[in-house]
């Protein structure tokens, strides 16, 4: 029985990720015609209505939104007539969704879908990556290629196929593999449908005479990363620098309280698992001594490492709770008082799917931390709360206000106790605001998804907005902004980071602070509030990125965005959903060459918002709690399997909006604490235990 509860509640949970949101049954939109079919690059127009249940037009405004980086719509936003008439233009070929939705219709959410058929144009060119043409006897090398169509799109759901002229010299795998035989010329073709491309390679007698491995450590940590040098040698104890290497590894595990009793190396039923890169840089997920093998021209050299347990894992403990249980809770921000308040420490949370409230906390004493005074306006989702950095100014956003107005509203928080409305400005941000972000008396408030506005508010009462940084790619959105050191990073969903000069302050190689170090500000100081210049972006393969947060290594010279998906899959047989989601590592420490290294990825589990502060990562995981992530050194692979967790927590109040159930919205350290927001039951303050190690792996 014990054991069908355990399944039970698992199953529960799943489901729970974010709360689904309140539809409308009554009403639905109406796509006329209702169906279509584009060439890429074609437009057309169409009719989009909002309608009950008898068919009659519903007075609200919607927005429509096309699939990202595929379909573009003009107008997004309607007014208020319940019609829109729209313009619809294809830039990606498949079978592309349009949406429609709008917030706050009789205080409830409704939504459609409509399917745009675009064929697939004819295909066009062939082009080889980084083609080679001369390759010696011995040797693998990889060959790929991209294949392009008459619209200029790359088409990666095609299956090329490689061949050789001479089979003989060299003969391909199914995988592009081509294994070079003899010395010769020989040429290599590429092929898929009625198109293809041709290289002319020669291969000529491998020079290659001994081969030796270099490595950087004998012993690392799991996580570690320990480079493994090979090197080619002639007859003449040269180097031979264009010959491809083969990496390669294999390793005994070992169970970690062996490395305690310094018993036998061996083991039954775990793996030895890693990873290698093609330059020779390796990483372990499981105690063990690996050999690391290095081959090519029919030479070979090994290399061992043994790999002991990280142990970074800690407790930890509650400090305090301050339970919400009427309203759902969602994000926080956490600050030190001014003025008279001055040595005192105060939080503000918003209210998610409710009726416009924010909780002001008097956390100075976390363990009896209690609400100070209650802020309402016209809104049923206060997403976003944030303060200045001067403790003085506090600004909220509005979504699904009854007068569909939305907004954002300015507080005067000097006094916590006794919170103010200095000014609602609502100015071009009727579409919602979902979430803002304070620099320097500057909002940067998201408006409708679309785009960041920034707002000028040294005067509070008399806030106006300088600029605004909106992308132009087809269904574009965002959903996310974060600025540090004049410098805005956005989060873009498909489109992905995208960093901009907003004032950041030119800094050069010699001057730089490691503690601080920012690959952009050399490229800083043309930019401003009122004139945003973007500097680089990077797309998201998986179309999911949903916070964005800059890392700066503290034990590397490296600089890292932590970019968060988030994204809901759909149970199989049921409506529900689950949120899966985790953090990819992107290196940017060469701005012109960013590279993701690293995923943290809890399974099962959907992420949020996030922070780091020195070389720890503090991630909101929704129903997977608050988890705490050892991301020091450098970082590669699946840092979740390494061990480097180094604590979760799951807030868990029988009192909660959902009782005896977490989610956590996000999460702040502060003066050695962990704050978090549950979006079922209220704030949180933890901490990490240093007397009790729980071990590792």
């Amino acid at each position: 029985m014990k054991k069908f509860l355990a399944i039970l509640s698992l199953s529960i949970t799943i489901v729970l990720g974010q709360p689904p949101r309140s539809e409308n049954p009554n009403l639905k939109f109406v796509f006329e015609p209702d169906s279509i079919s584009l060439n890429v690059g074609e437009s057309k127009t169409m009719t989009v209505r909002l309608v009950d249940k008898d068919g009659k037009q519903v007075q609200a405004a919607f927005t429509v939104r096309g699939q990202r980086k595929a379909l573009s719509v003009e107008p997004r936003l309607s007014d208020s007539t319940g019609v829109s008439e729209i313009t619809v233009k294809a830039y990606k070929s498949g079978k592309l969704s349009l949406r429609a939705y709008a917030r706050g219709v009789k205080g409830e959410y409704v939504s459609g879908r409509f399917t745009v058929d675009v064929p697939d144009p004819p295909l066009d060119r062939i082009v080889f990556d980084e083609p080679t043409d001369k390759v010696y006897t011995g040797t693998t090398v990889n060959y790929s290629v991209k294949v392009y169509d008459e619209a200029n799109l790359v088409r990666d759901d095609l299956e090329v196929k490689f061949t050789s002229s001479n089979k003989n010299t060299a003969e391909f795998d199914r995988f592009g593999n081509l294994s070079v035989k003899k010395a010769g010329r020989f040429s290599i073709t590429a092929a898929v449908e009625n198109i293809e491309k041709t290289l002319k390679v020669s291969s000529k007698k491998n020079p290659v005479k001994t081969l030796n491995m270099l490595a950087e450590a004998k012993q690392i940590r799991t996580g570690d990363v320990v480079k493994f040098t090979a090197e080619p040698m002639n007859s003449r104890g040269k180097i031979v620098k264009d010959v491809p290497i083969v990496y390669s590894f294999s390793g005994n595990a070992i169970y970690a309280d062996k490395f305690v009793n310094n018993s036998s190396s061996e083991s039954v039923g775990l793996p030895a698992a890693g990873l290698i890169t093609d330059e020779g840089k390796f990483v372990a997920e499981t105690p063990g001594i690996y050999t690391i093998t290095a081959q090519t021209s029919g030479f070979s050299a090994m290399a061992k490492v043994k790999v002991v347990p990280r142990n970074v894992q800690r407790r930890i403990e509650v400090v305090g709770h301050g339970t919400v249980s009427d309203h759902h809770t969602s994000d926080l921000w956490v600050w030190p008082g001014v003025g008279k308040h001055k040595g005192k420490d105060f939080a503000v949370t918003g209210t998610h799917s409710a009726d416009g409230e924010a909780y002001f906390w008097d956390i100075t004493d976390p363990s009896k931390m209690a609400i100070i005074d209650t802020i309402k306006v016209d809104a049923r989702t206060v997403n976003d709360v944030k303060i200045s950095e001067d403790g003085r100014v506090g600004i909220i956003s509005r979504e699904g206000a009854s007068n569909r107005k939305n907004g954002l509203v300015i507080l005067d928080v000097t006094d916590p106790f006794n919170v103010k409305i200095t000014k609602m400005y609502d100015d071009n941000l009727t579409g919602g605001v979902h979430n803002v972000f304070i620099y320097q008396d500057h909002v940067y408030a998201l408006s409708a998804g679309t785009r960041y506005d920034i707002i000028n508010i040294s005067d509070p009462s008399n806030p106006f907005r300088v600029g605004s940084y909106e992308l132009d790619t087809p269904g574009h959105s965002i959903h996310d902004v974060w600025v540090e050191n004049g410098i805005a990073y956005s989060s873009n969903w498909a489109d992905g980071v995208h960093i901009v000069d907003v004032g950041g302050v030119p800094q050069t190689e010699q001057s730089r602070d490691k503690k601080n170090f920012n690959p952009f500000l050399a490229l800083a100081g043309k930019g401003s509030p009122g004139n945003p210049i973007k500097l680089a972006s990077k797309s998201d393969p998986n179309g999911h990125n949903h916070a964005t947060f800059p890392f700066v290594s503290q034990s590397t010279d490296k600089f890292y965005m932590i970019n968060g998906d988030e994204w809901a899959k759909r149970i199989p047989g049921s409506e529900e959903s689950i949120y899966q989601g985790g953090f990819h590592f992107v290196d940017f420490t060469d701005i012109d060459n960013p590279v993701e290294t690293a995923i943290y990825q809890v399974p099962e589990v959907g992420s949020h918002n996030h922070w780091v502060e020195g070389d720890i990562l503090y991630a909101g995981y929704y129903y997977g709690g608050i988890r705490v992530l050892d991301i020091s050194g450098e970082l590669l692979g699946d840092l979740y399997a390494q061990g480097r967790e180094i604590a979760f927590f799951e807030g868990r109040d029988p009192n909660g909006k959902i009782p005896n159930e977490t989610n956590v919205w996000g999460v702040i350290p502060y003066k050695g604490l962990i704050y978090f927001a549950d979006h079922y039951n209220g704030l949180w303050a933890v901490r990490l235990v240093d007397d009790e190690p729980m071990g590792t792996n």
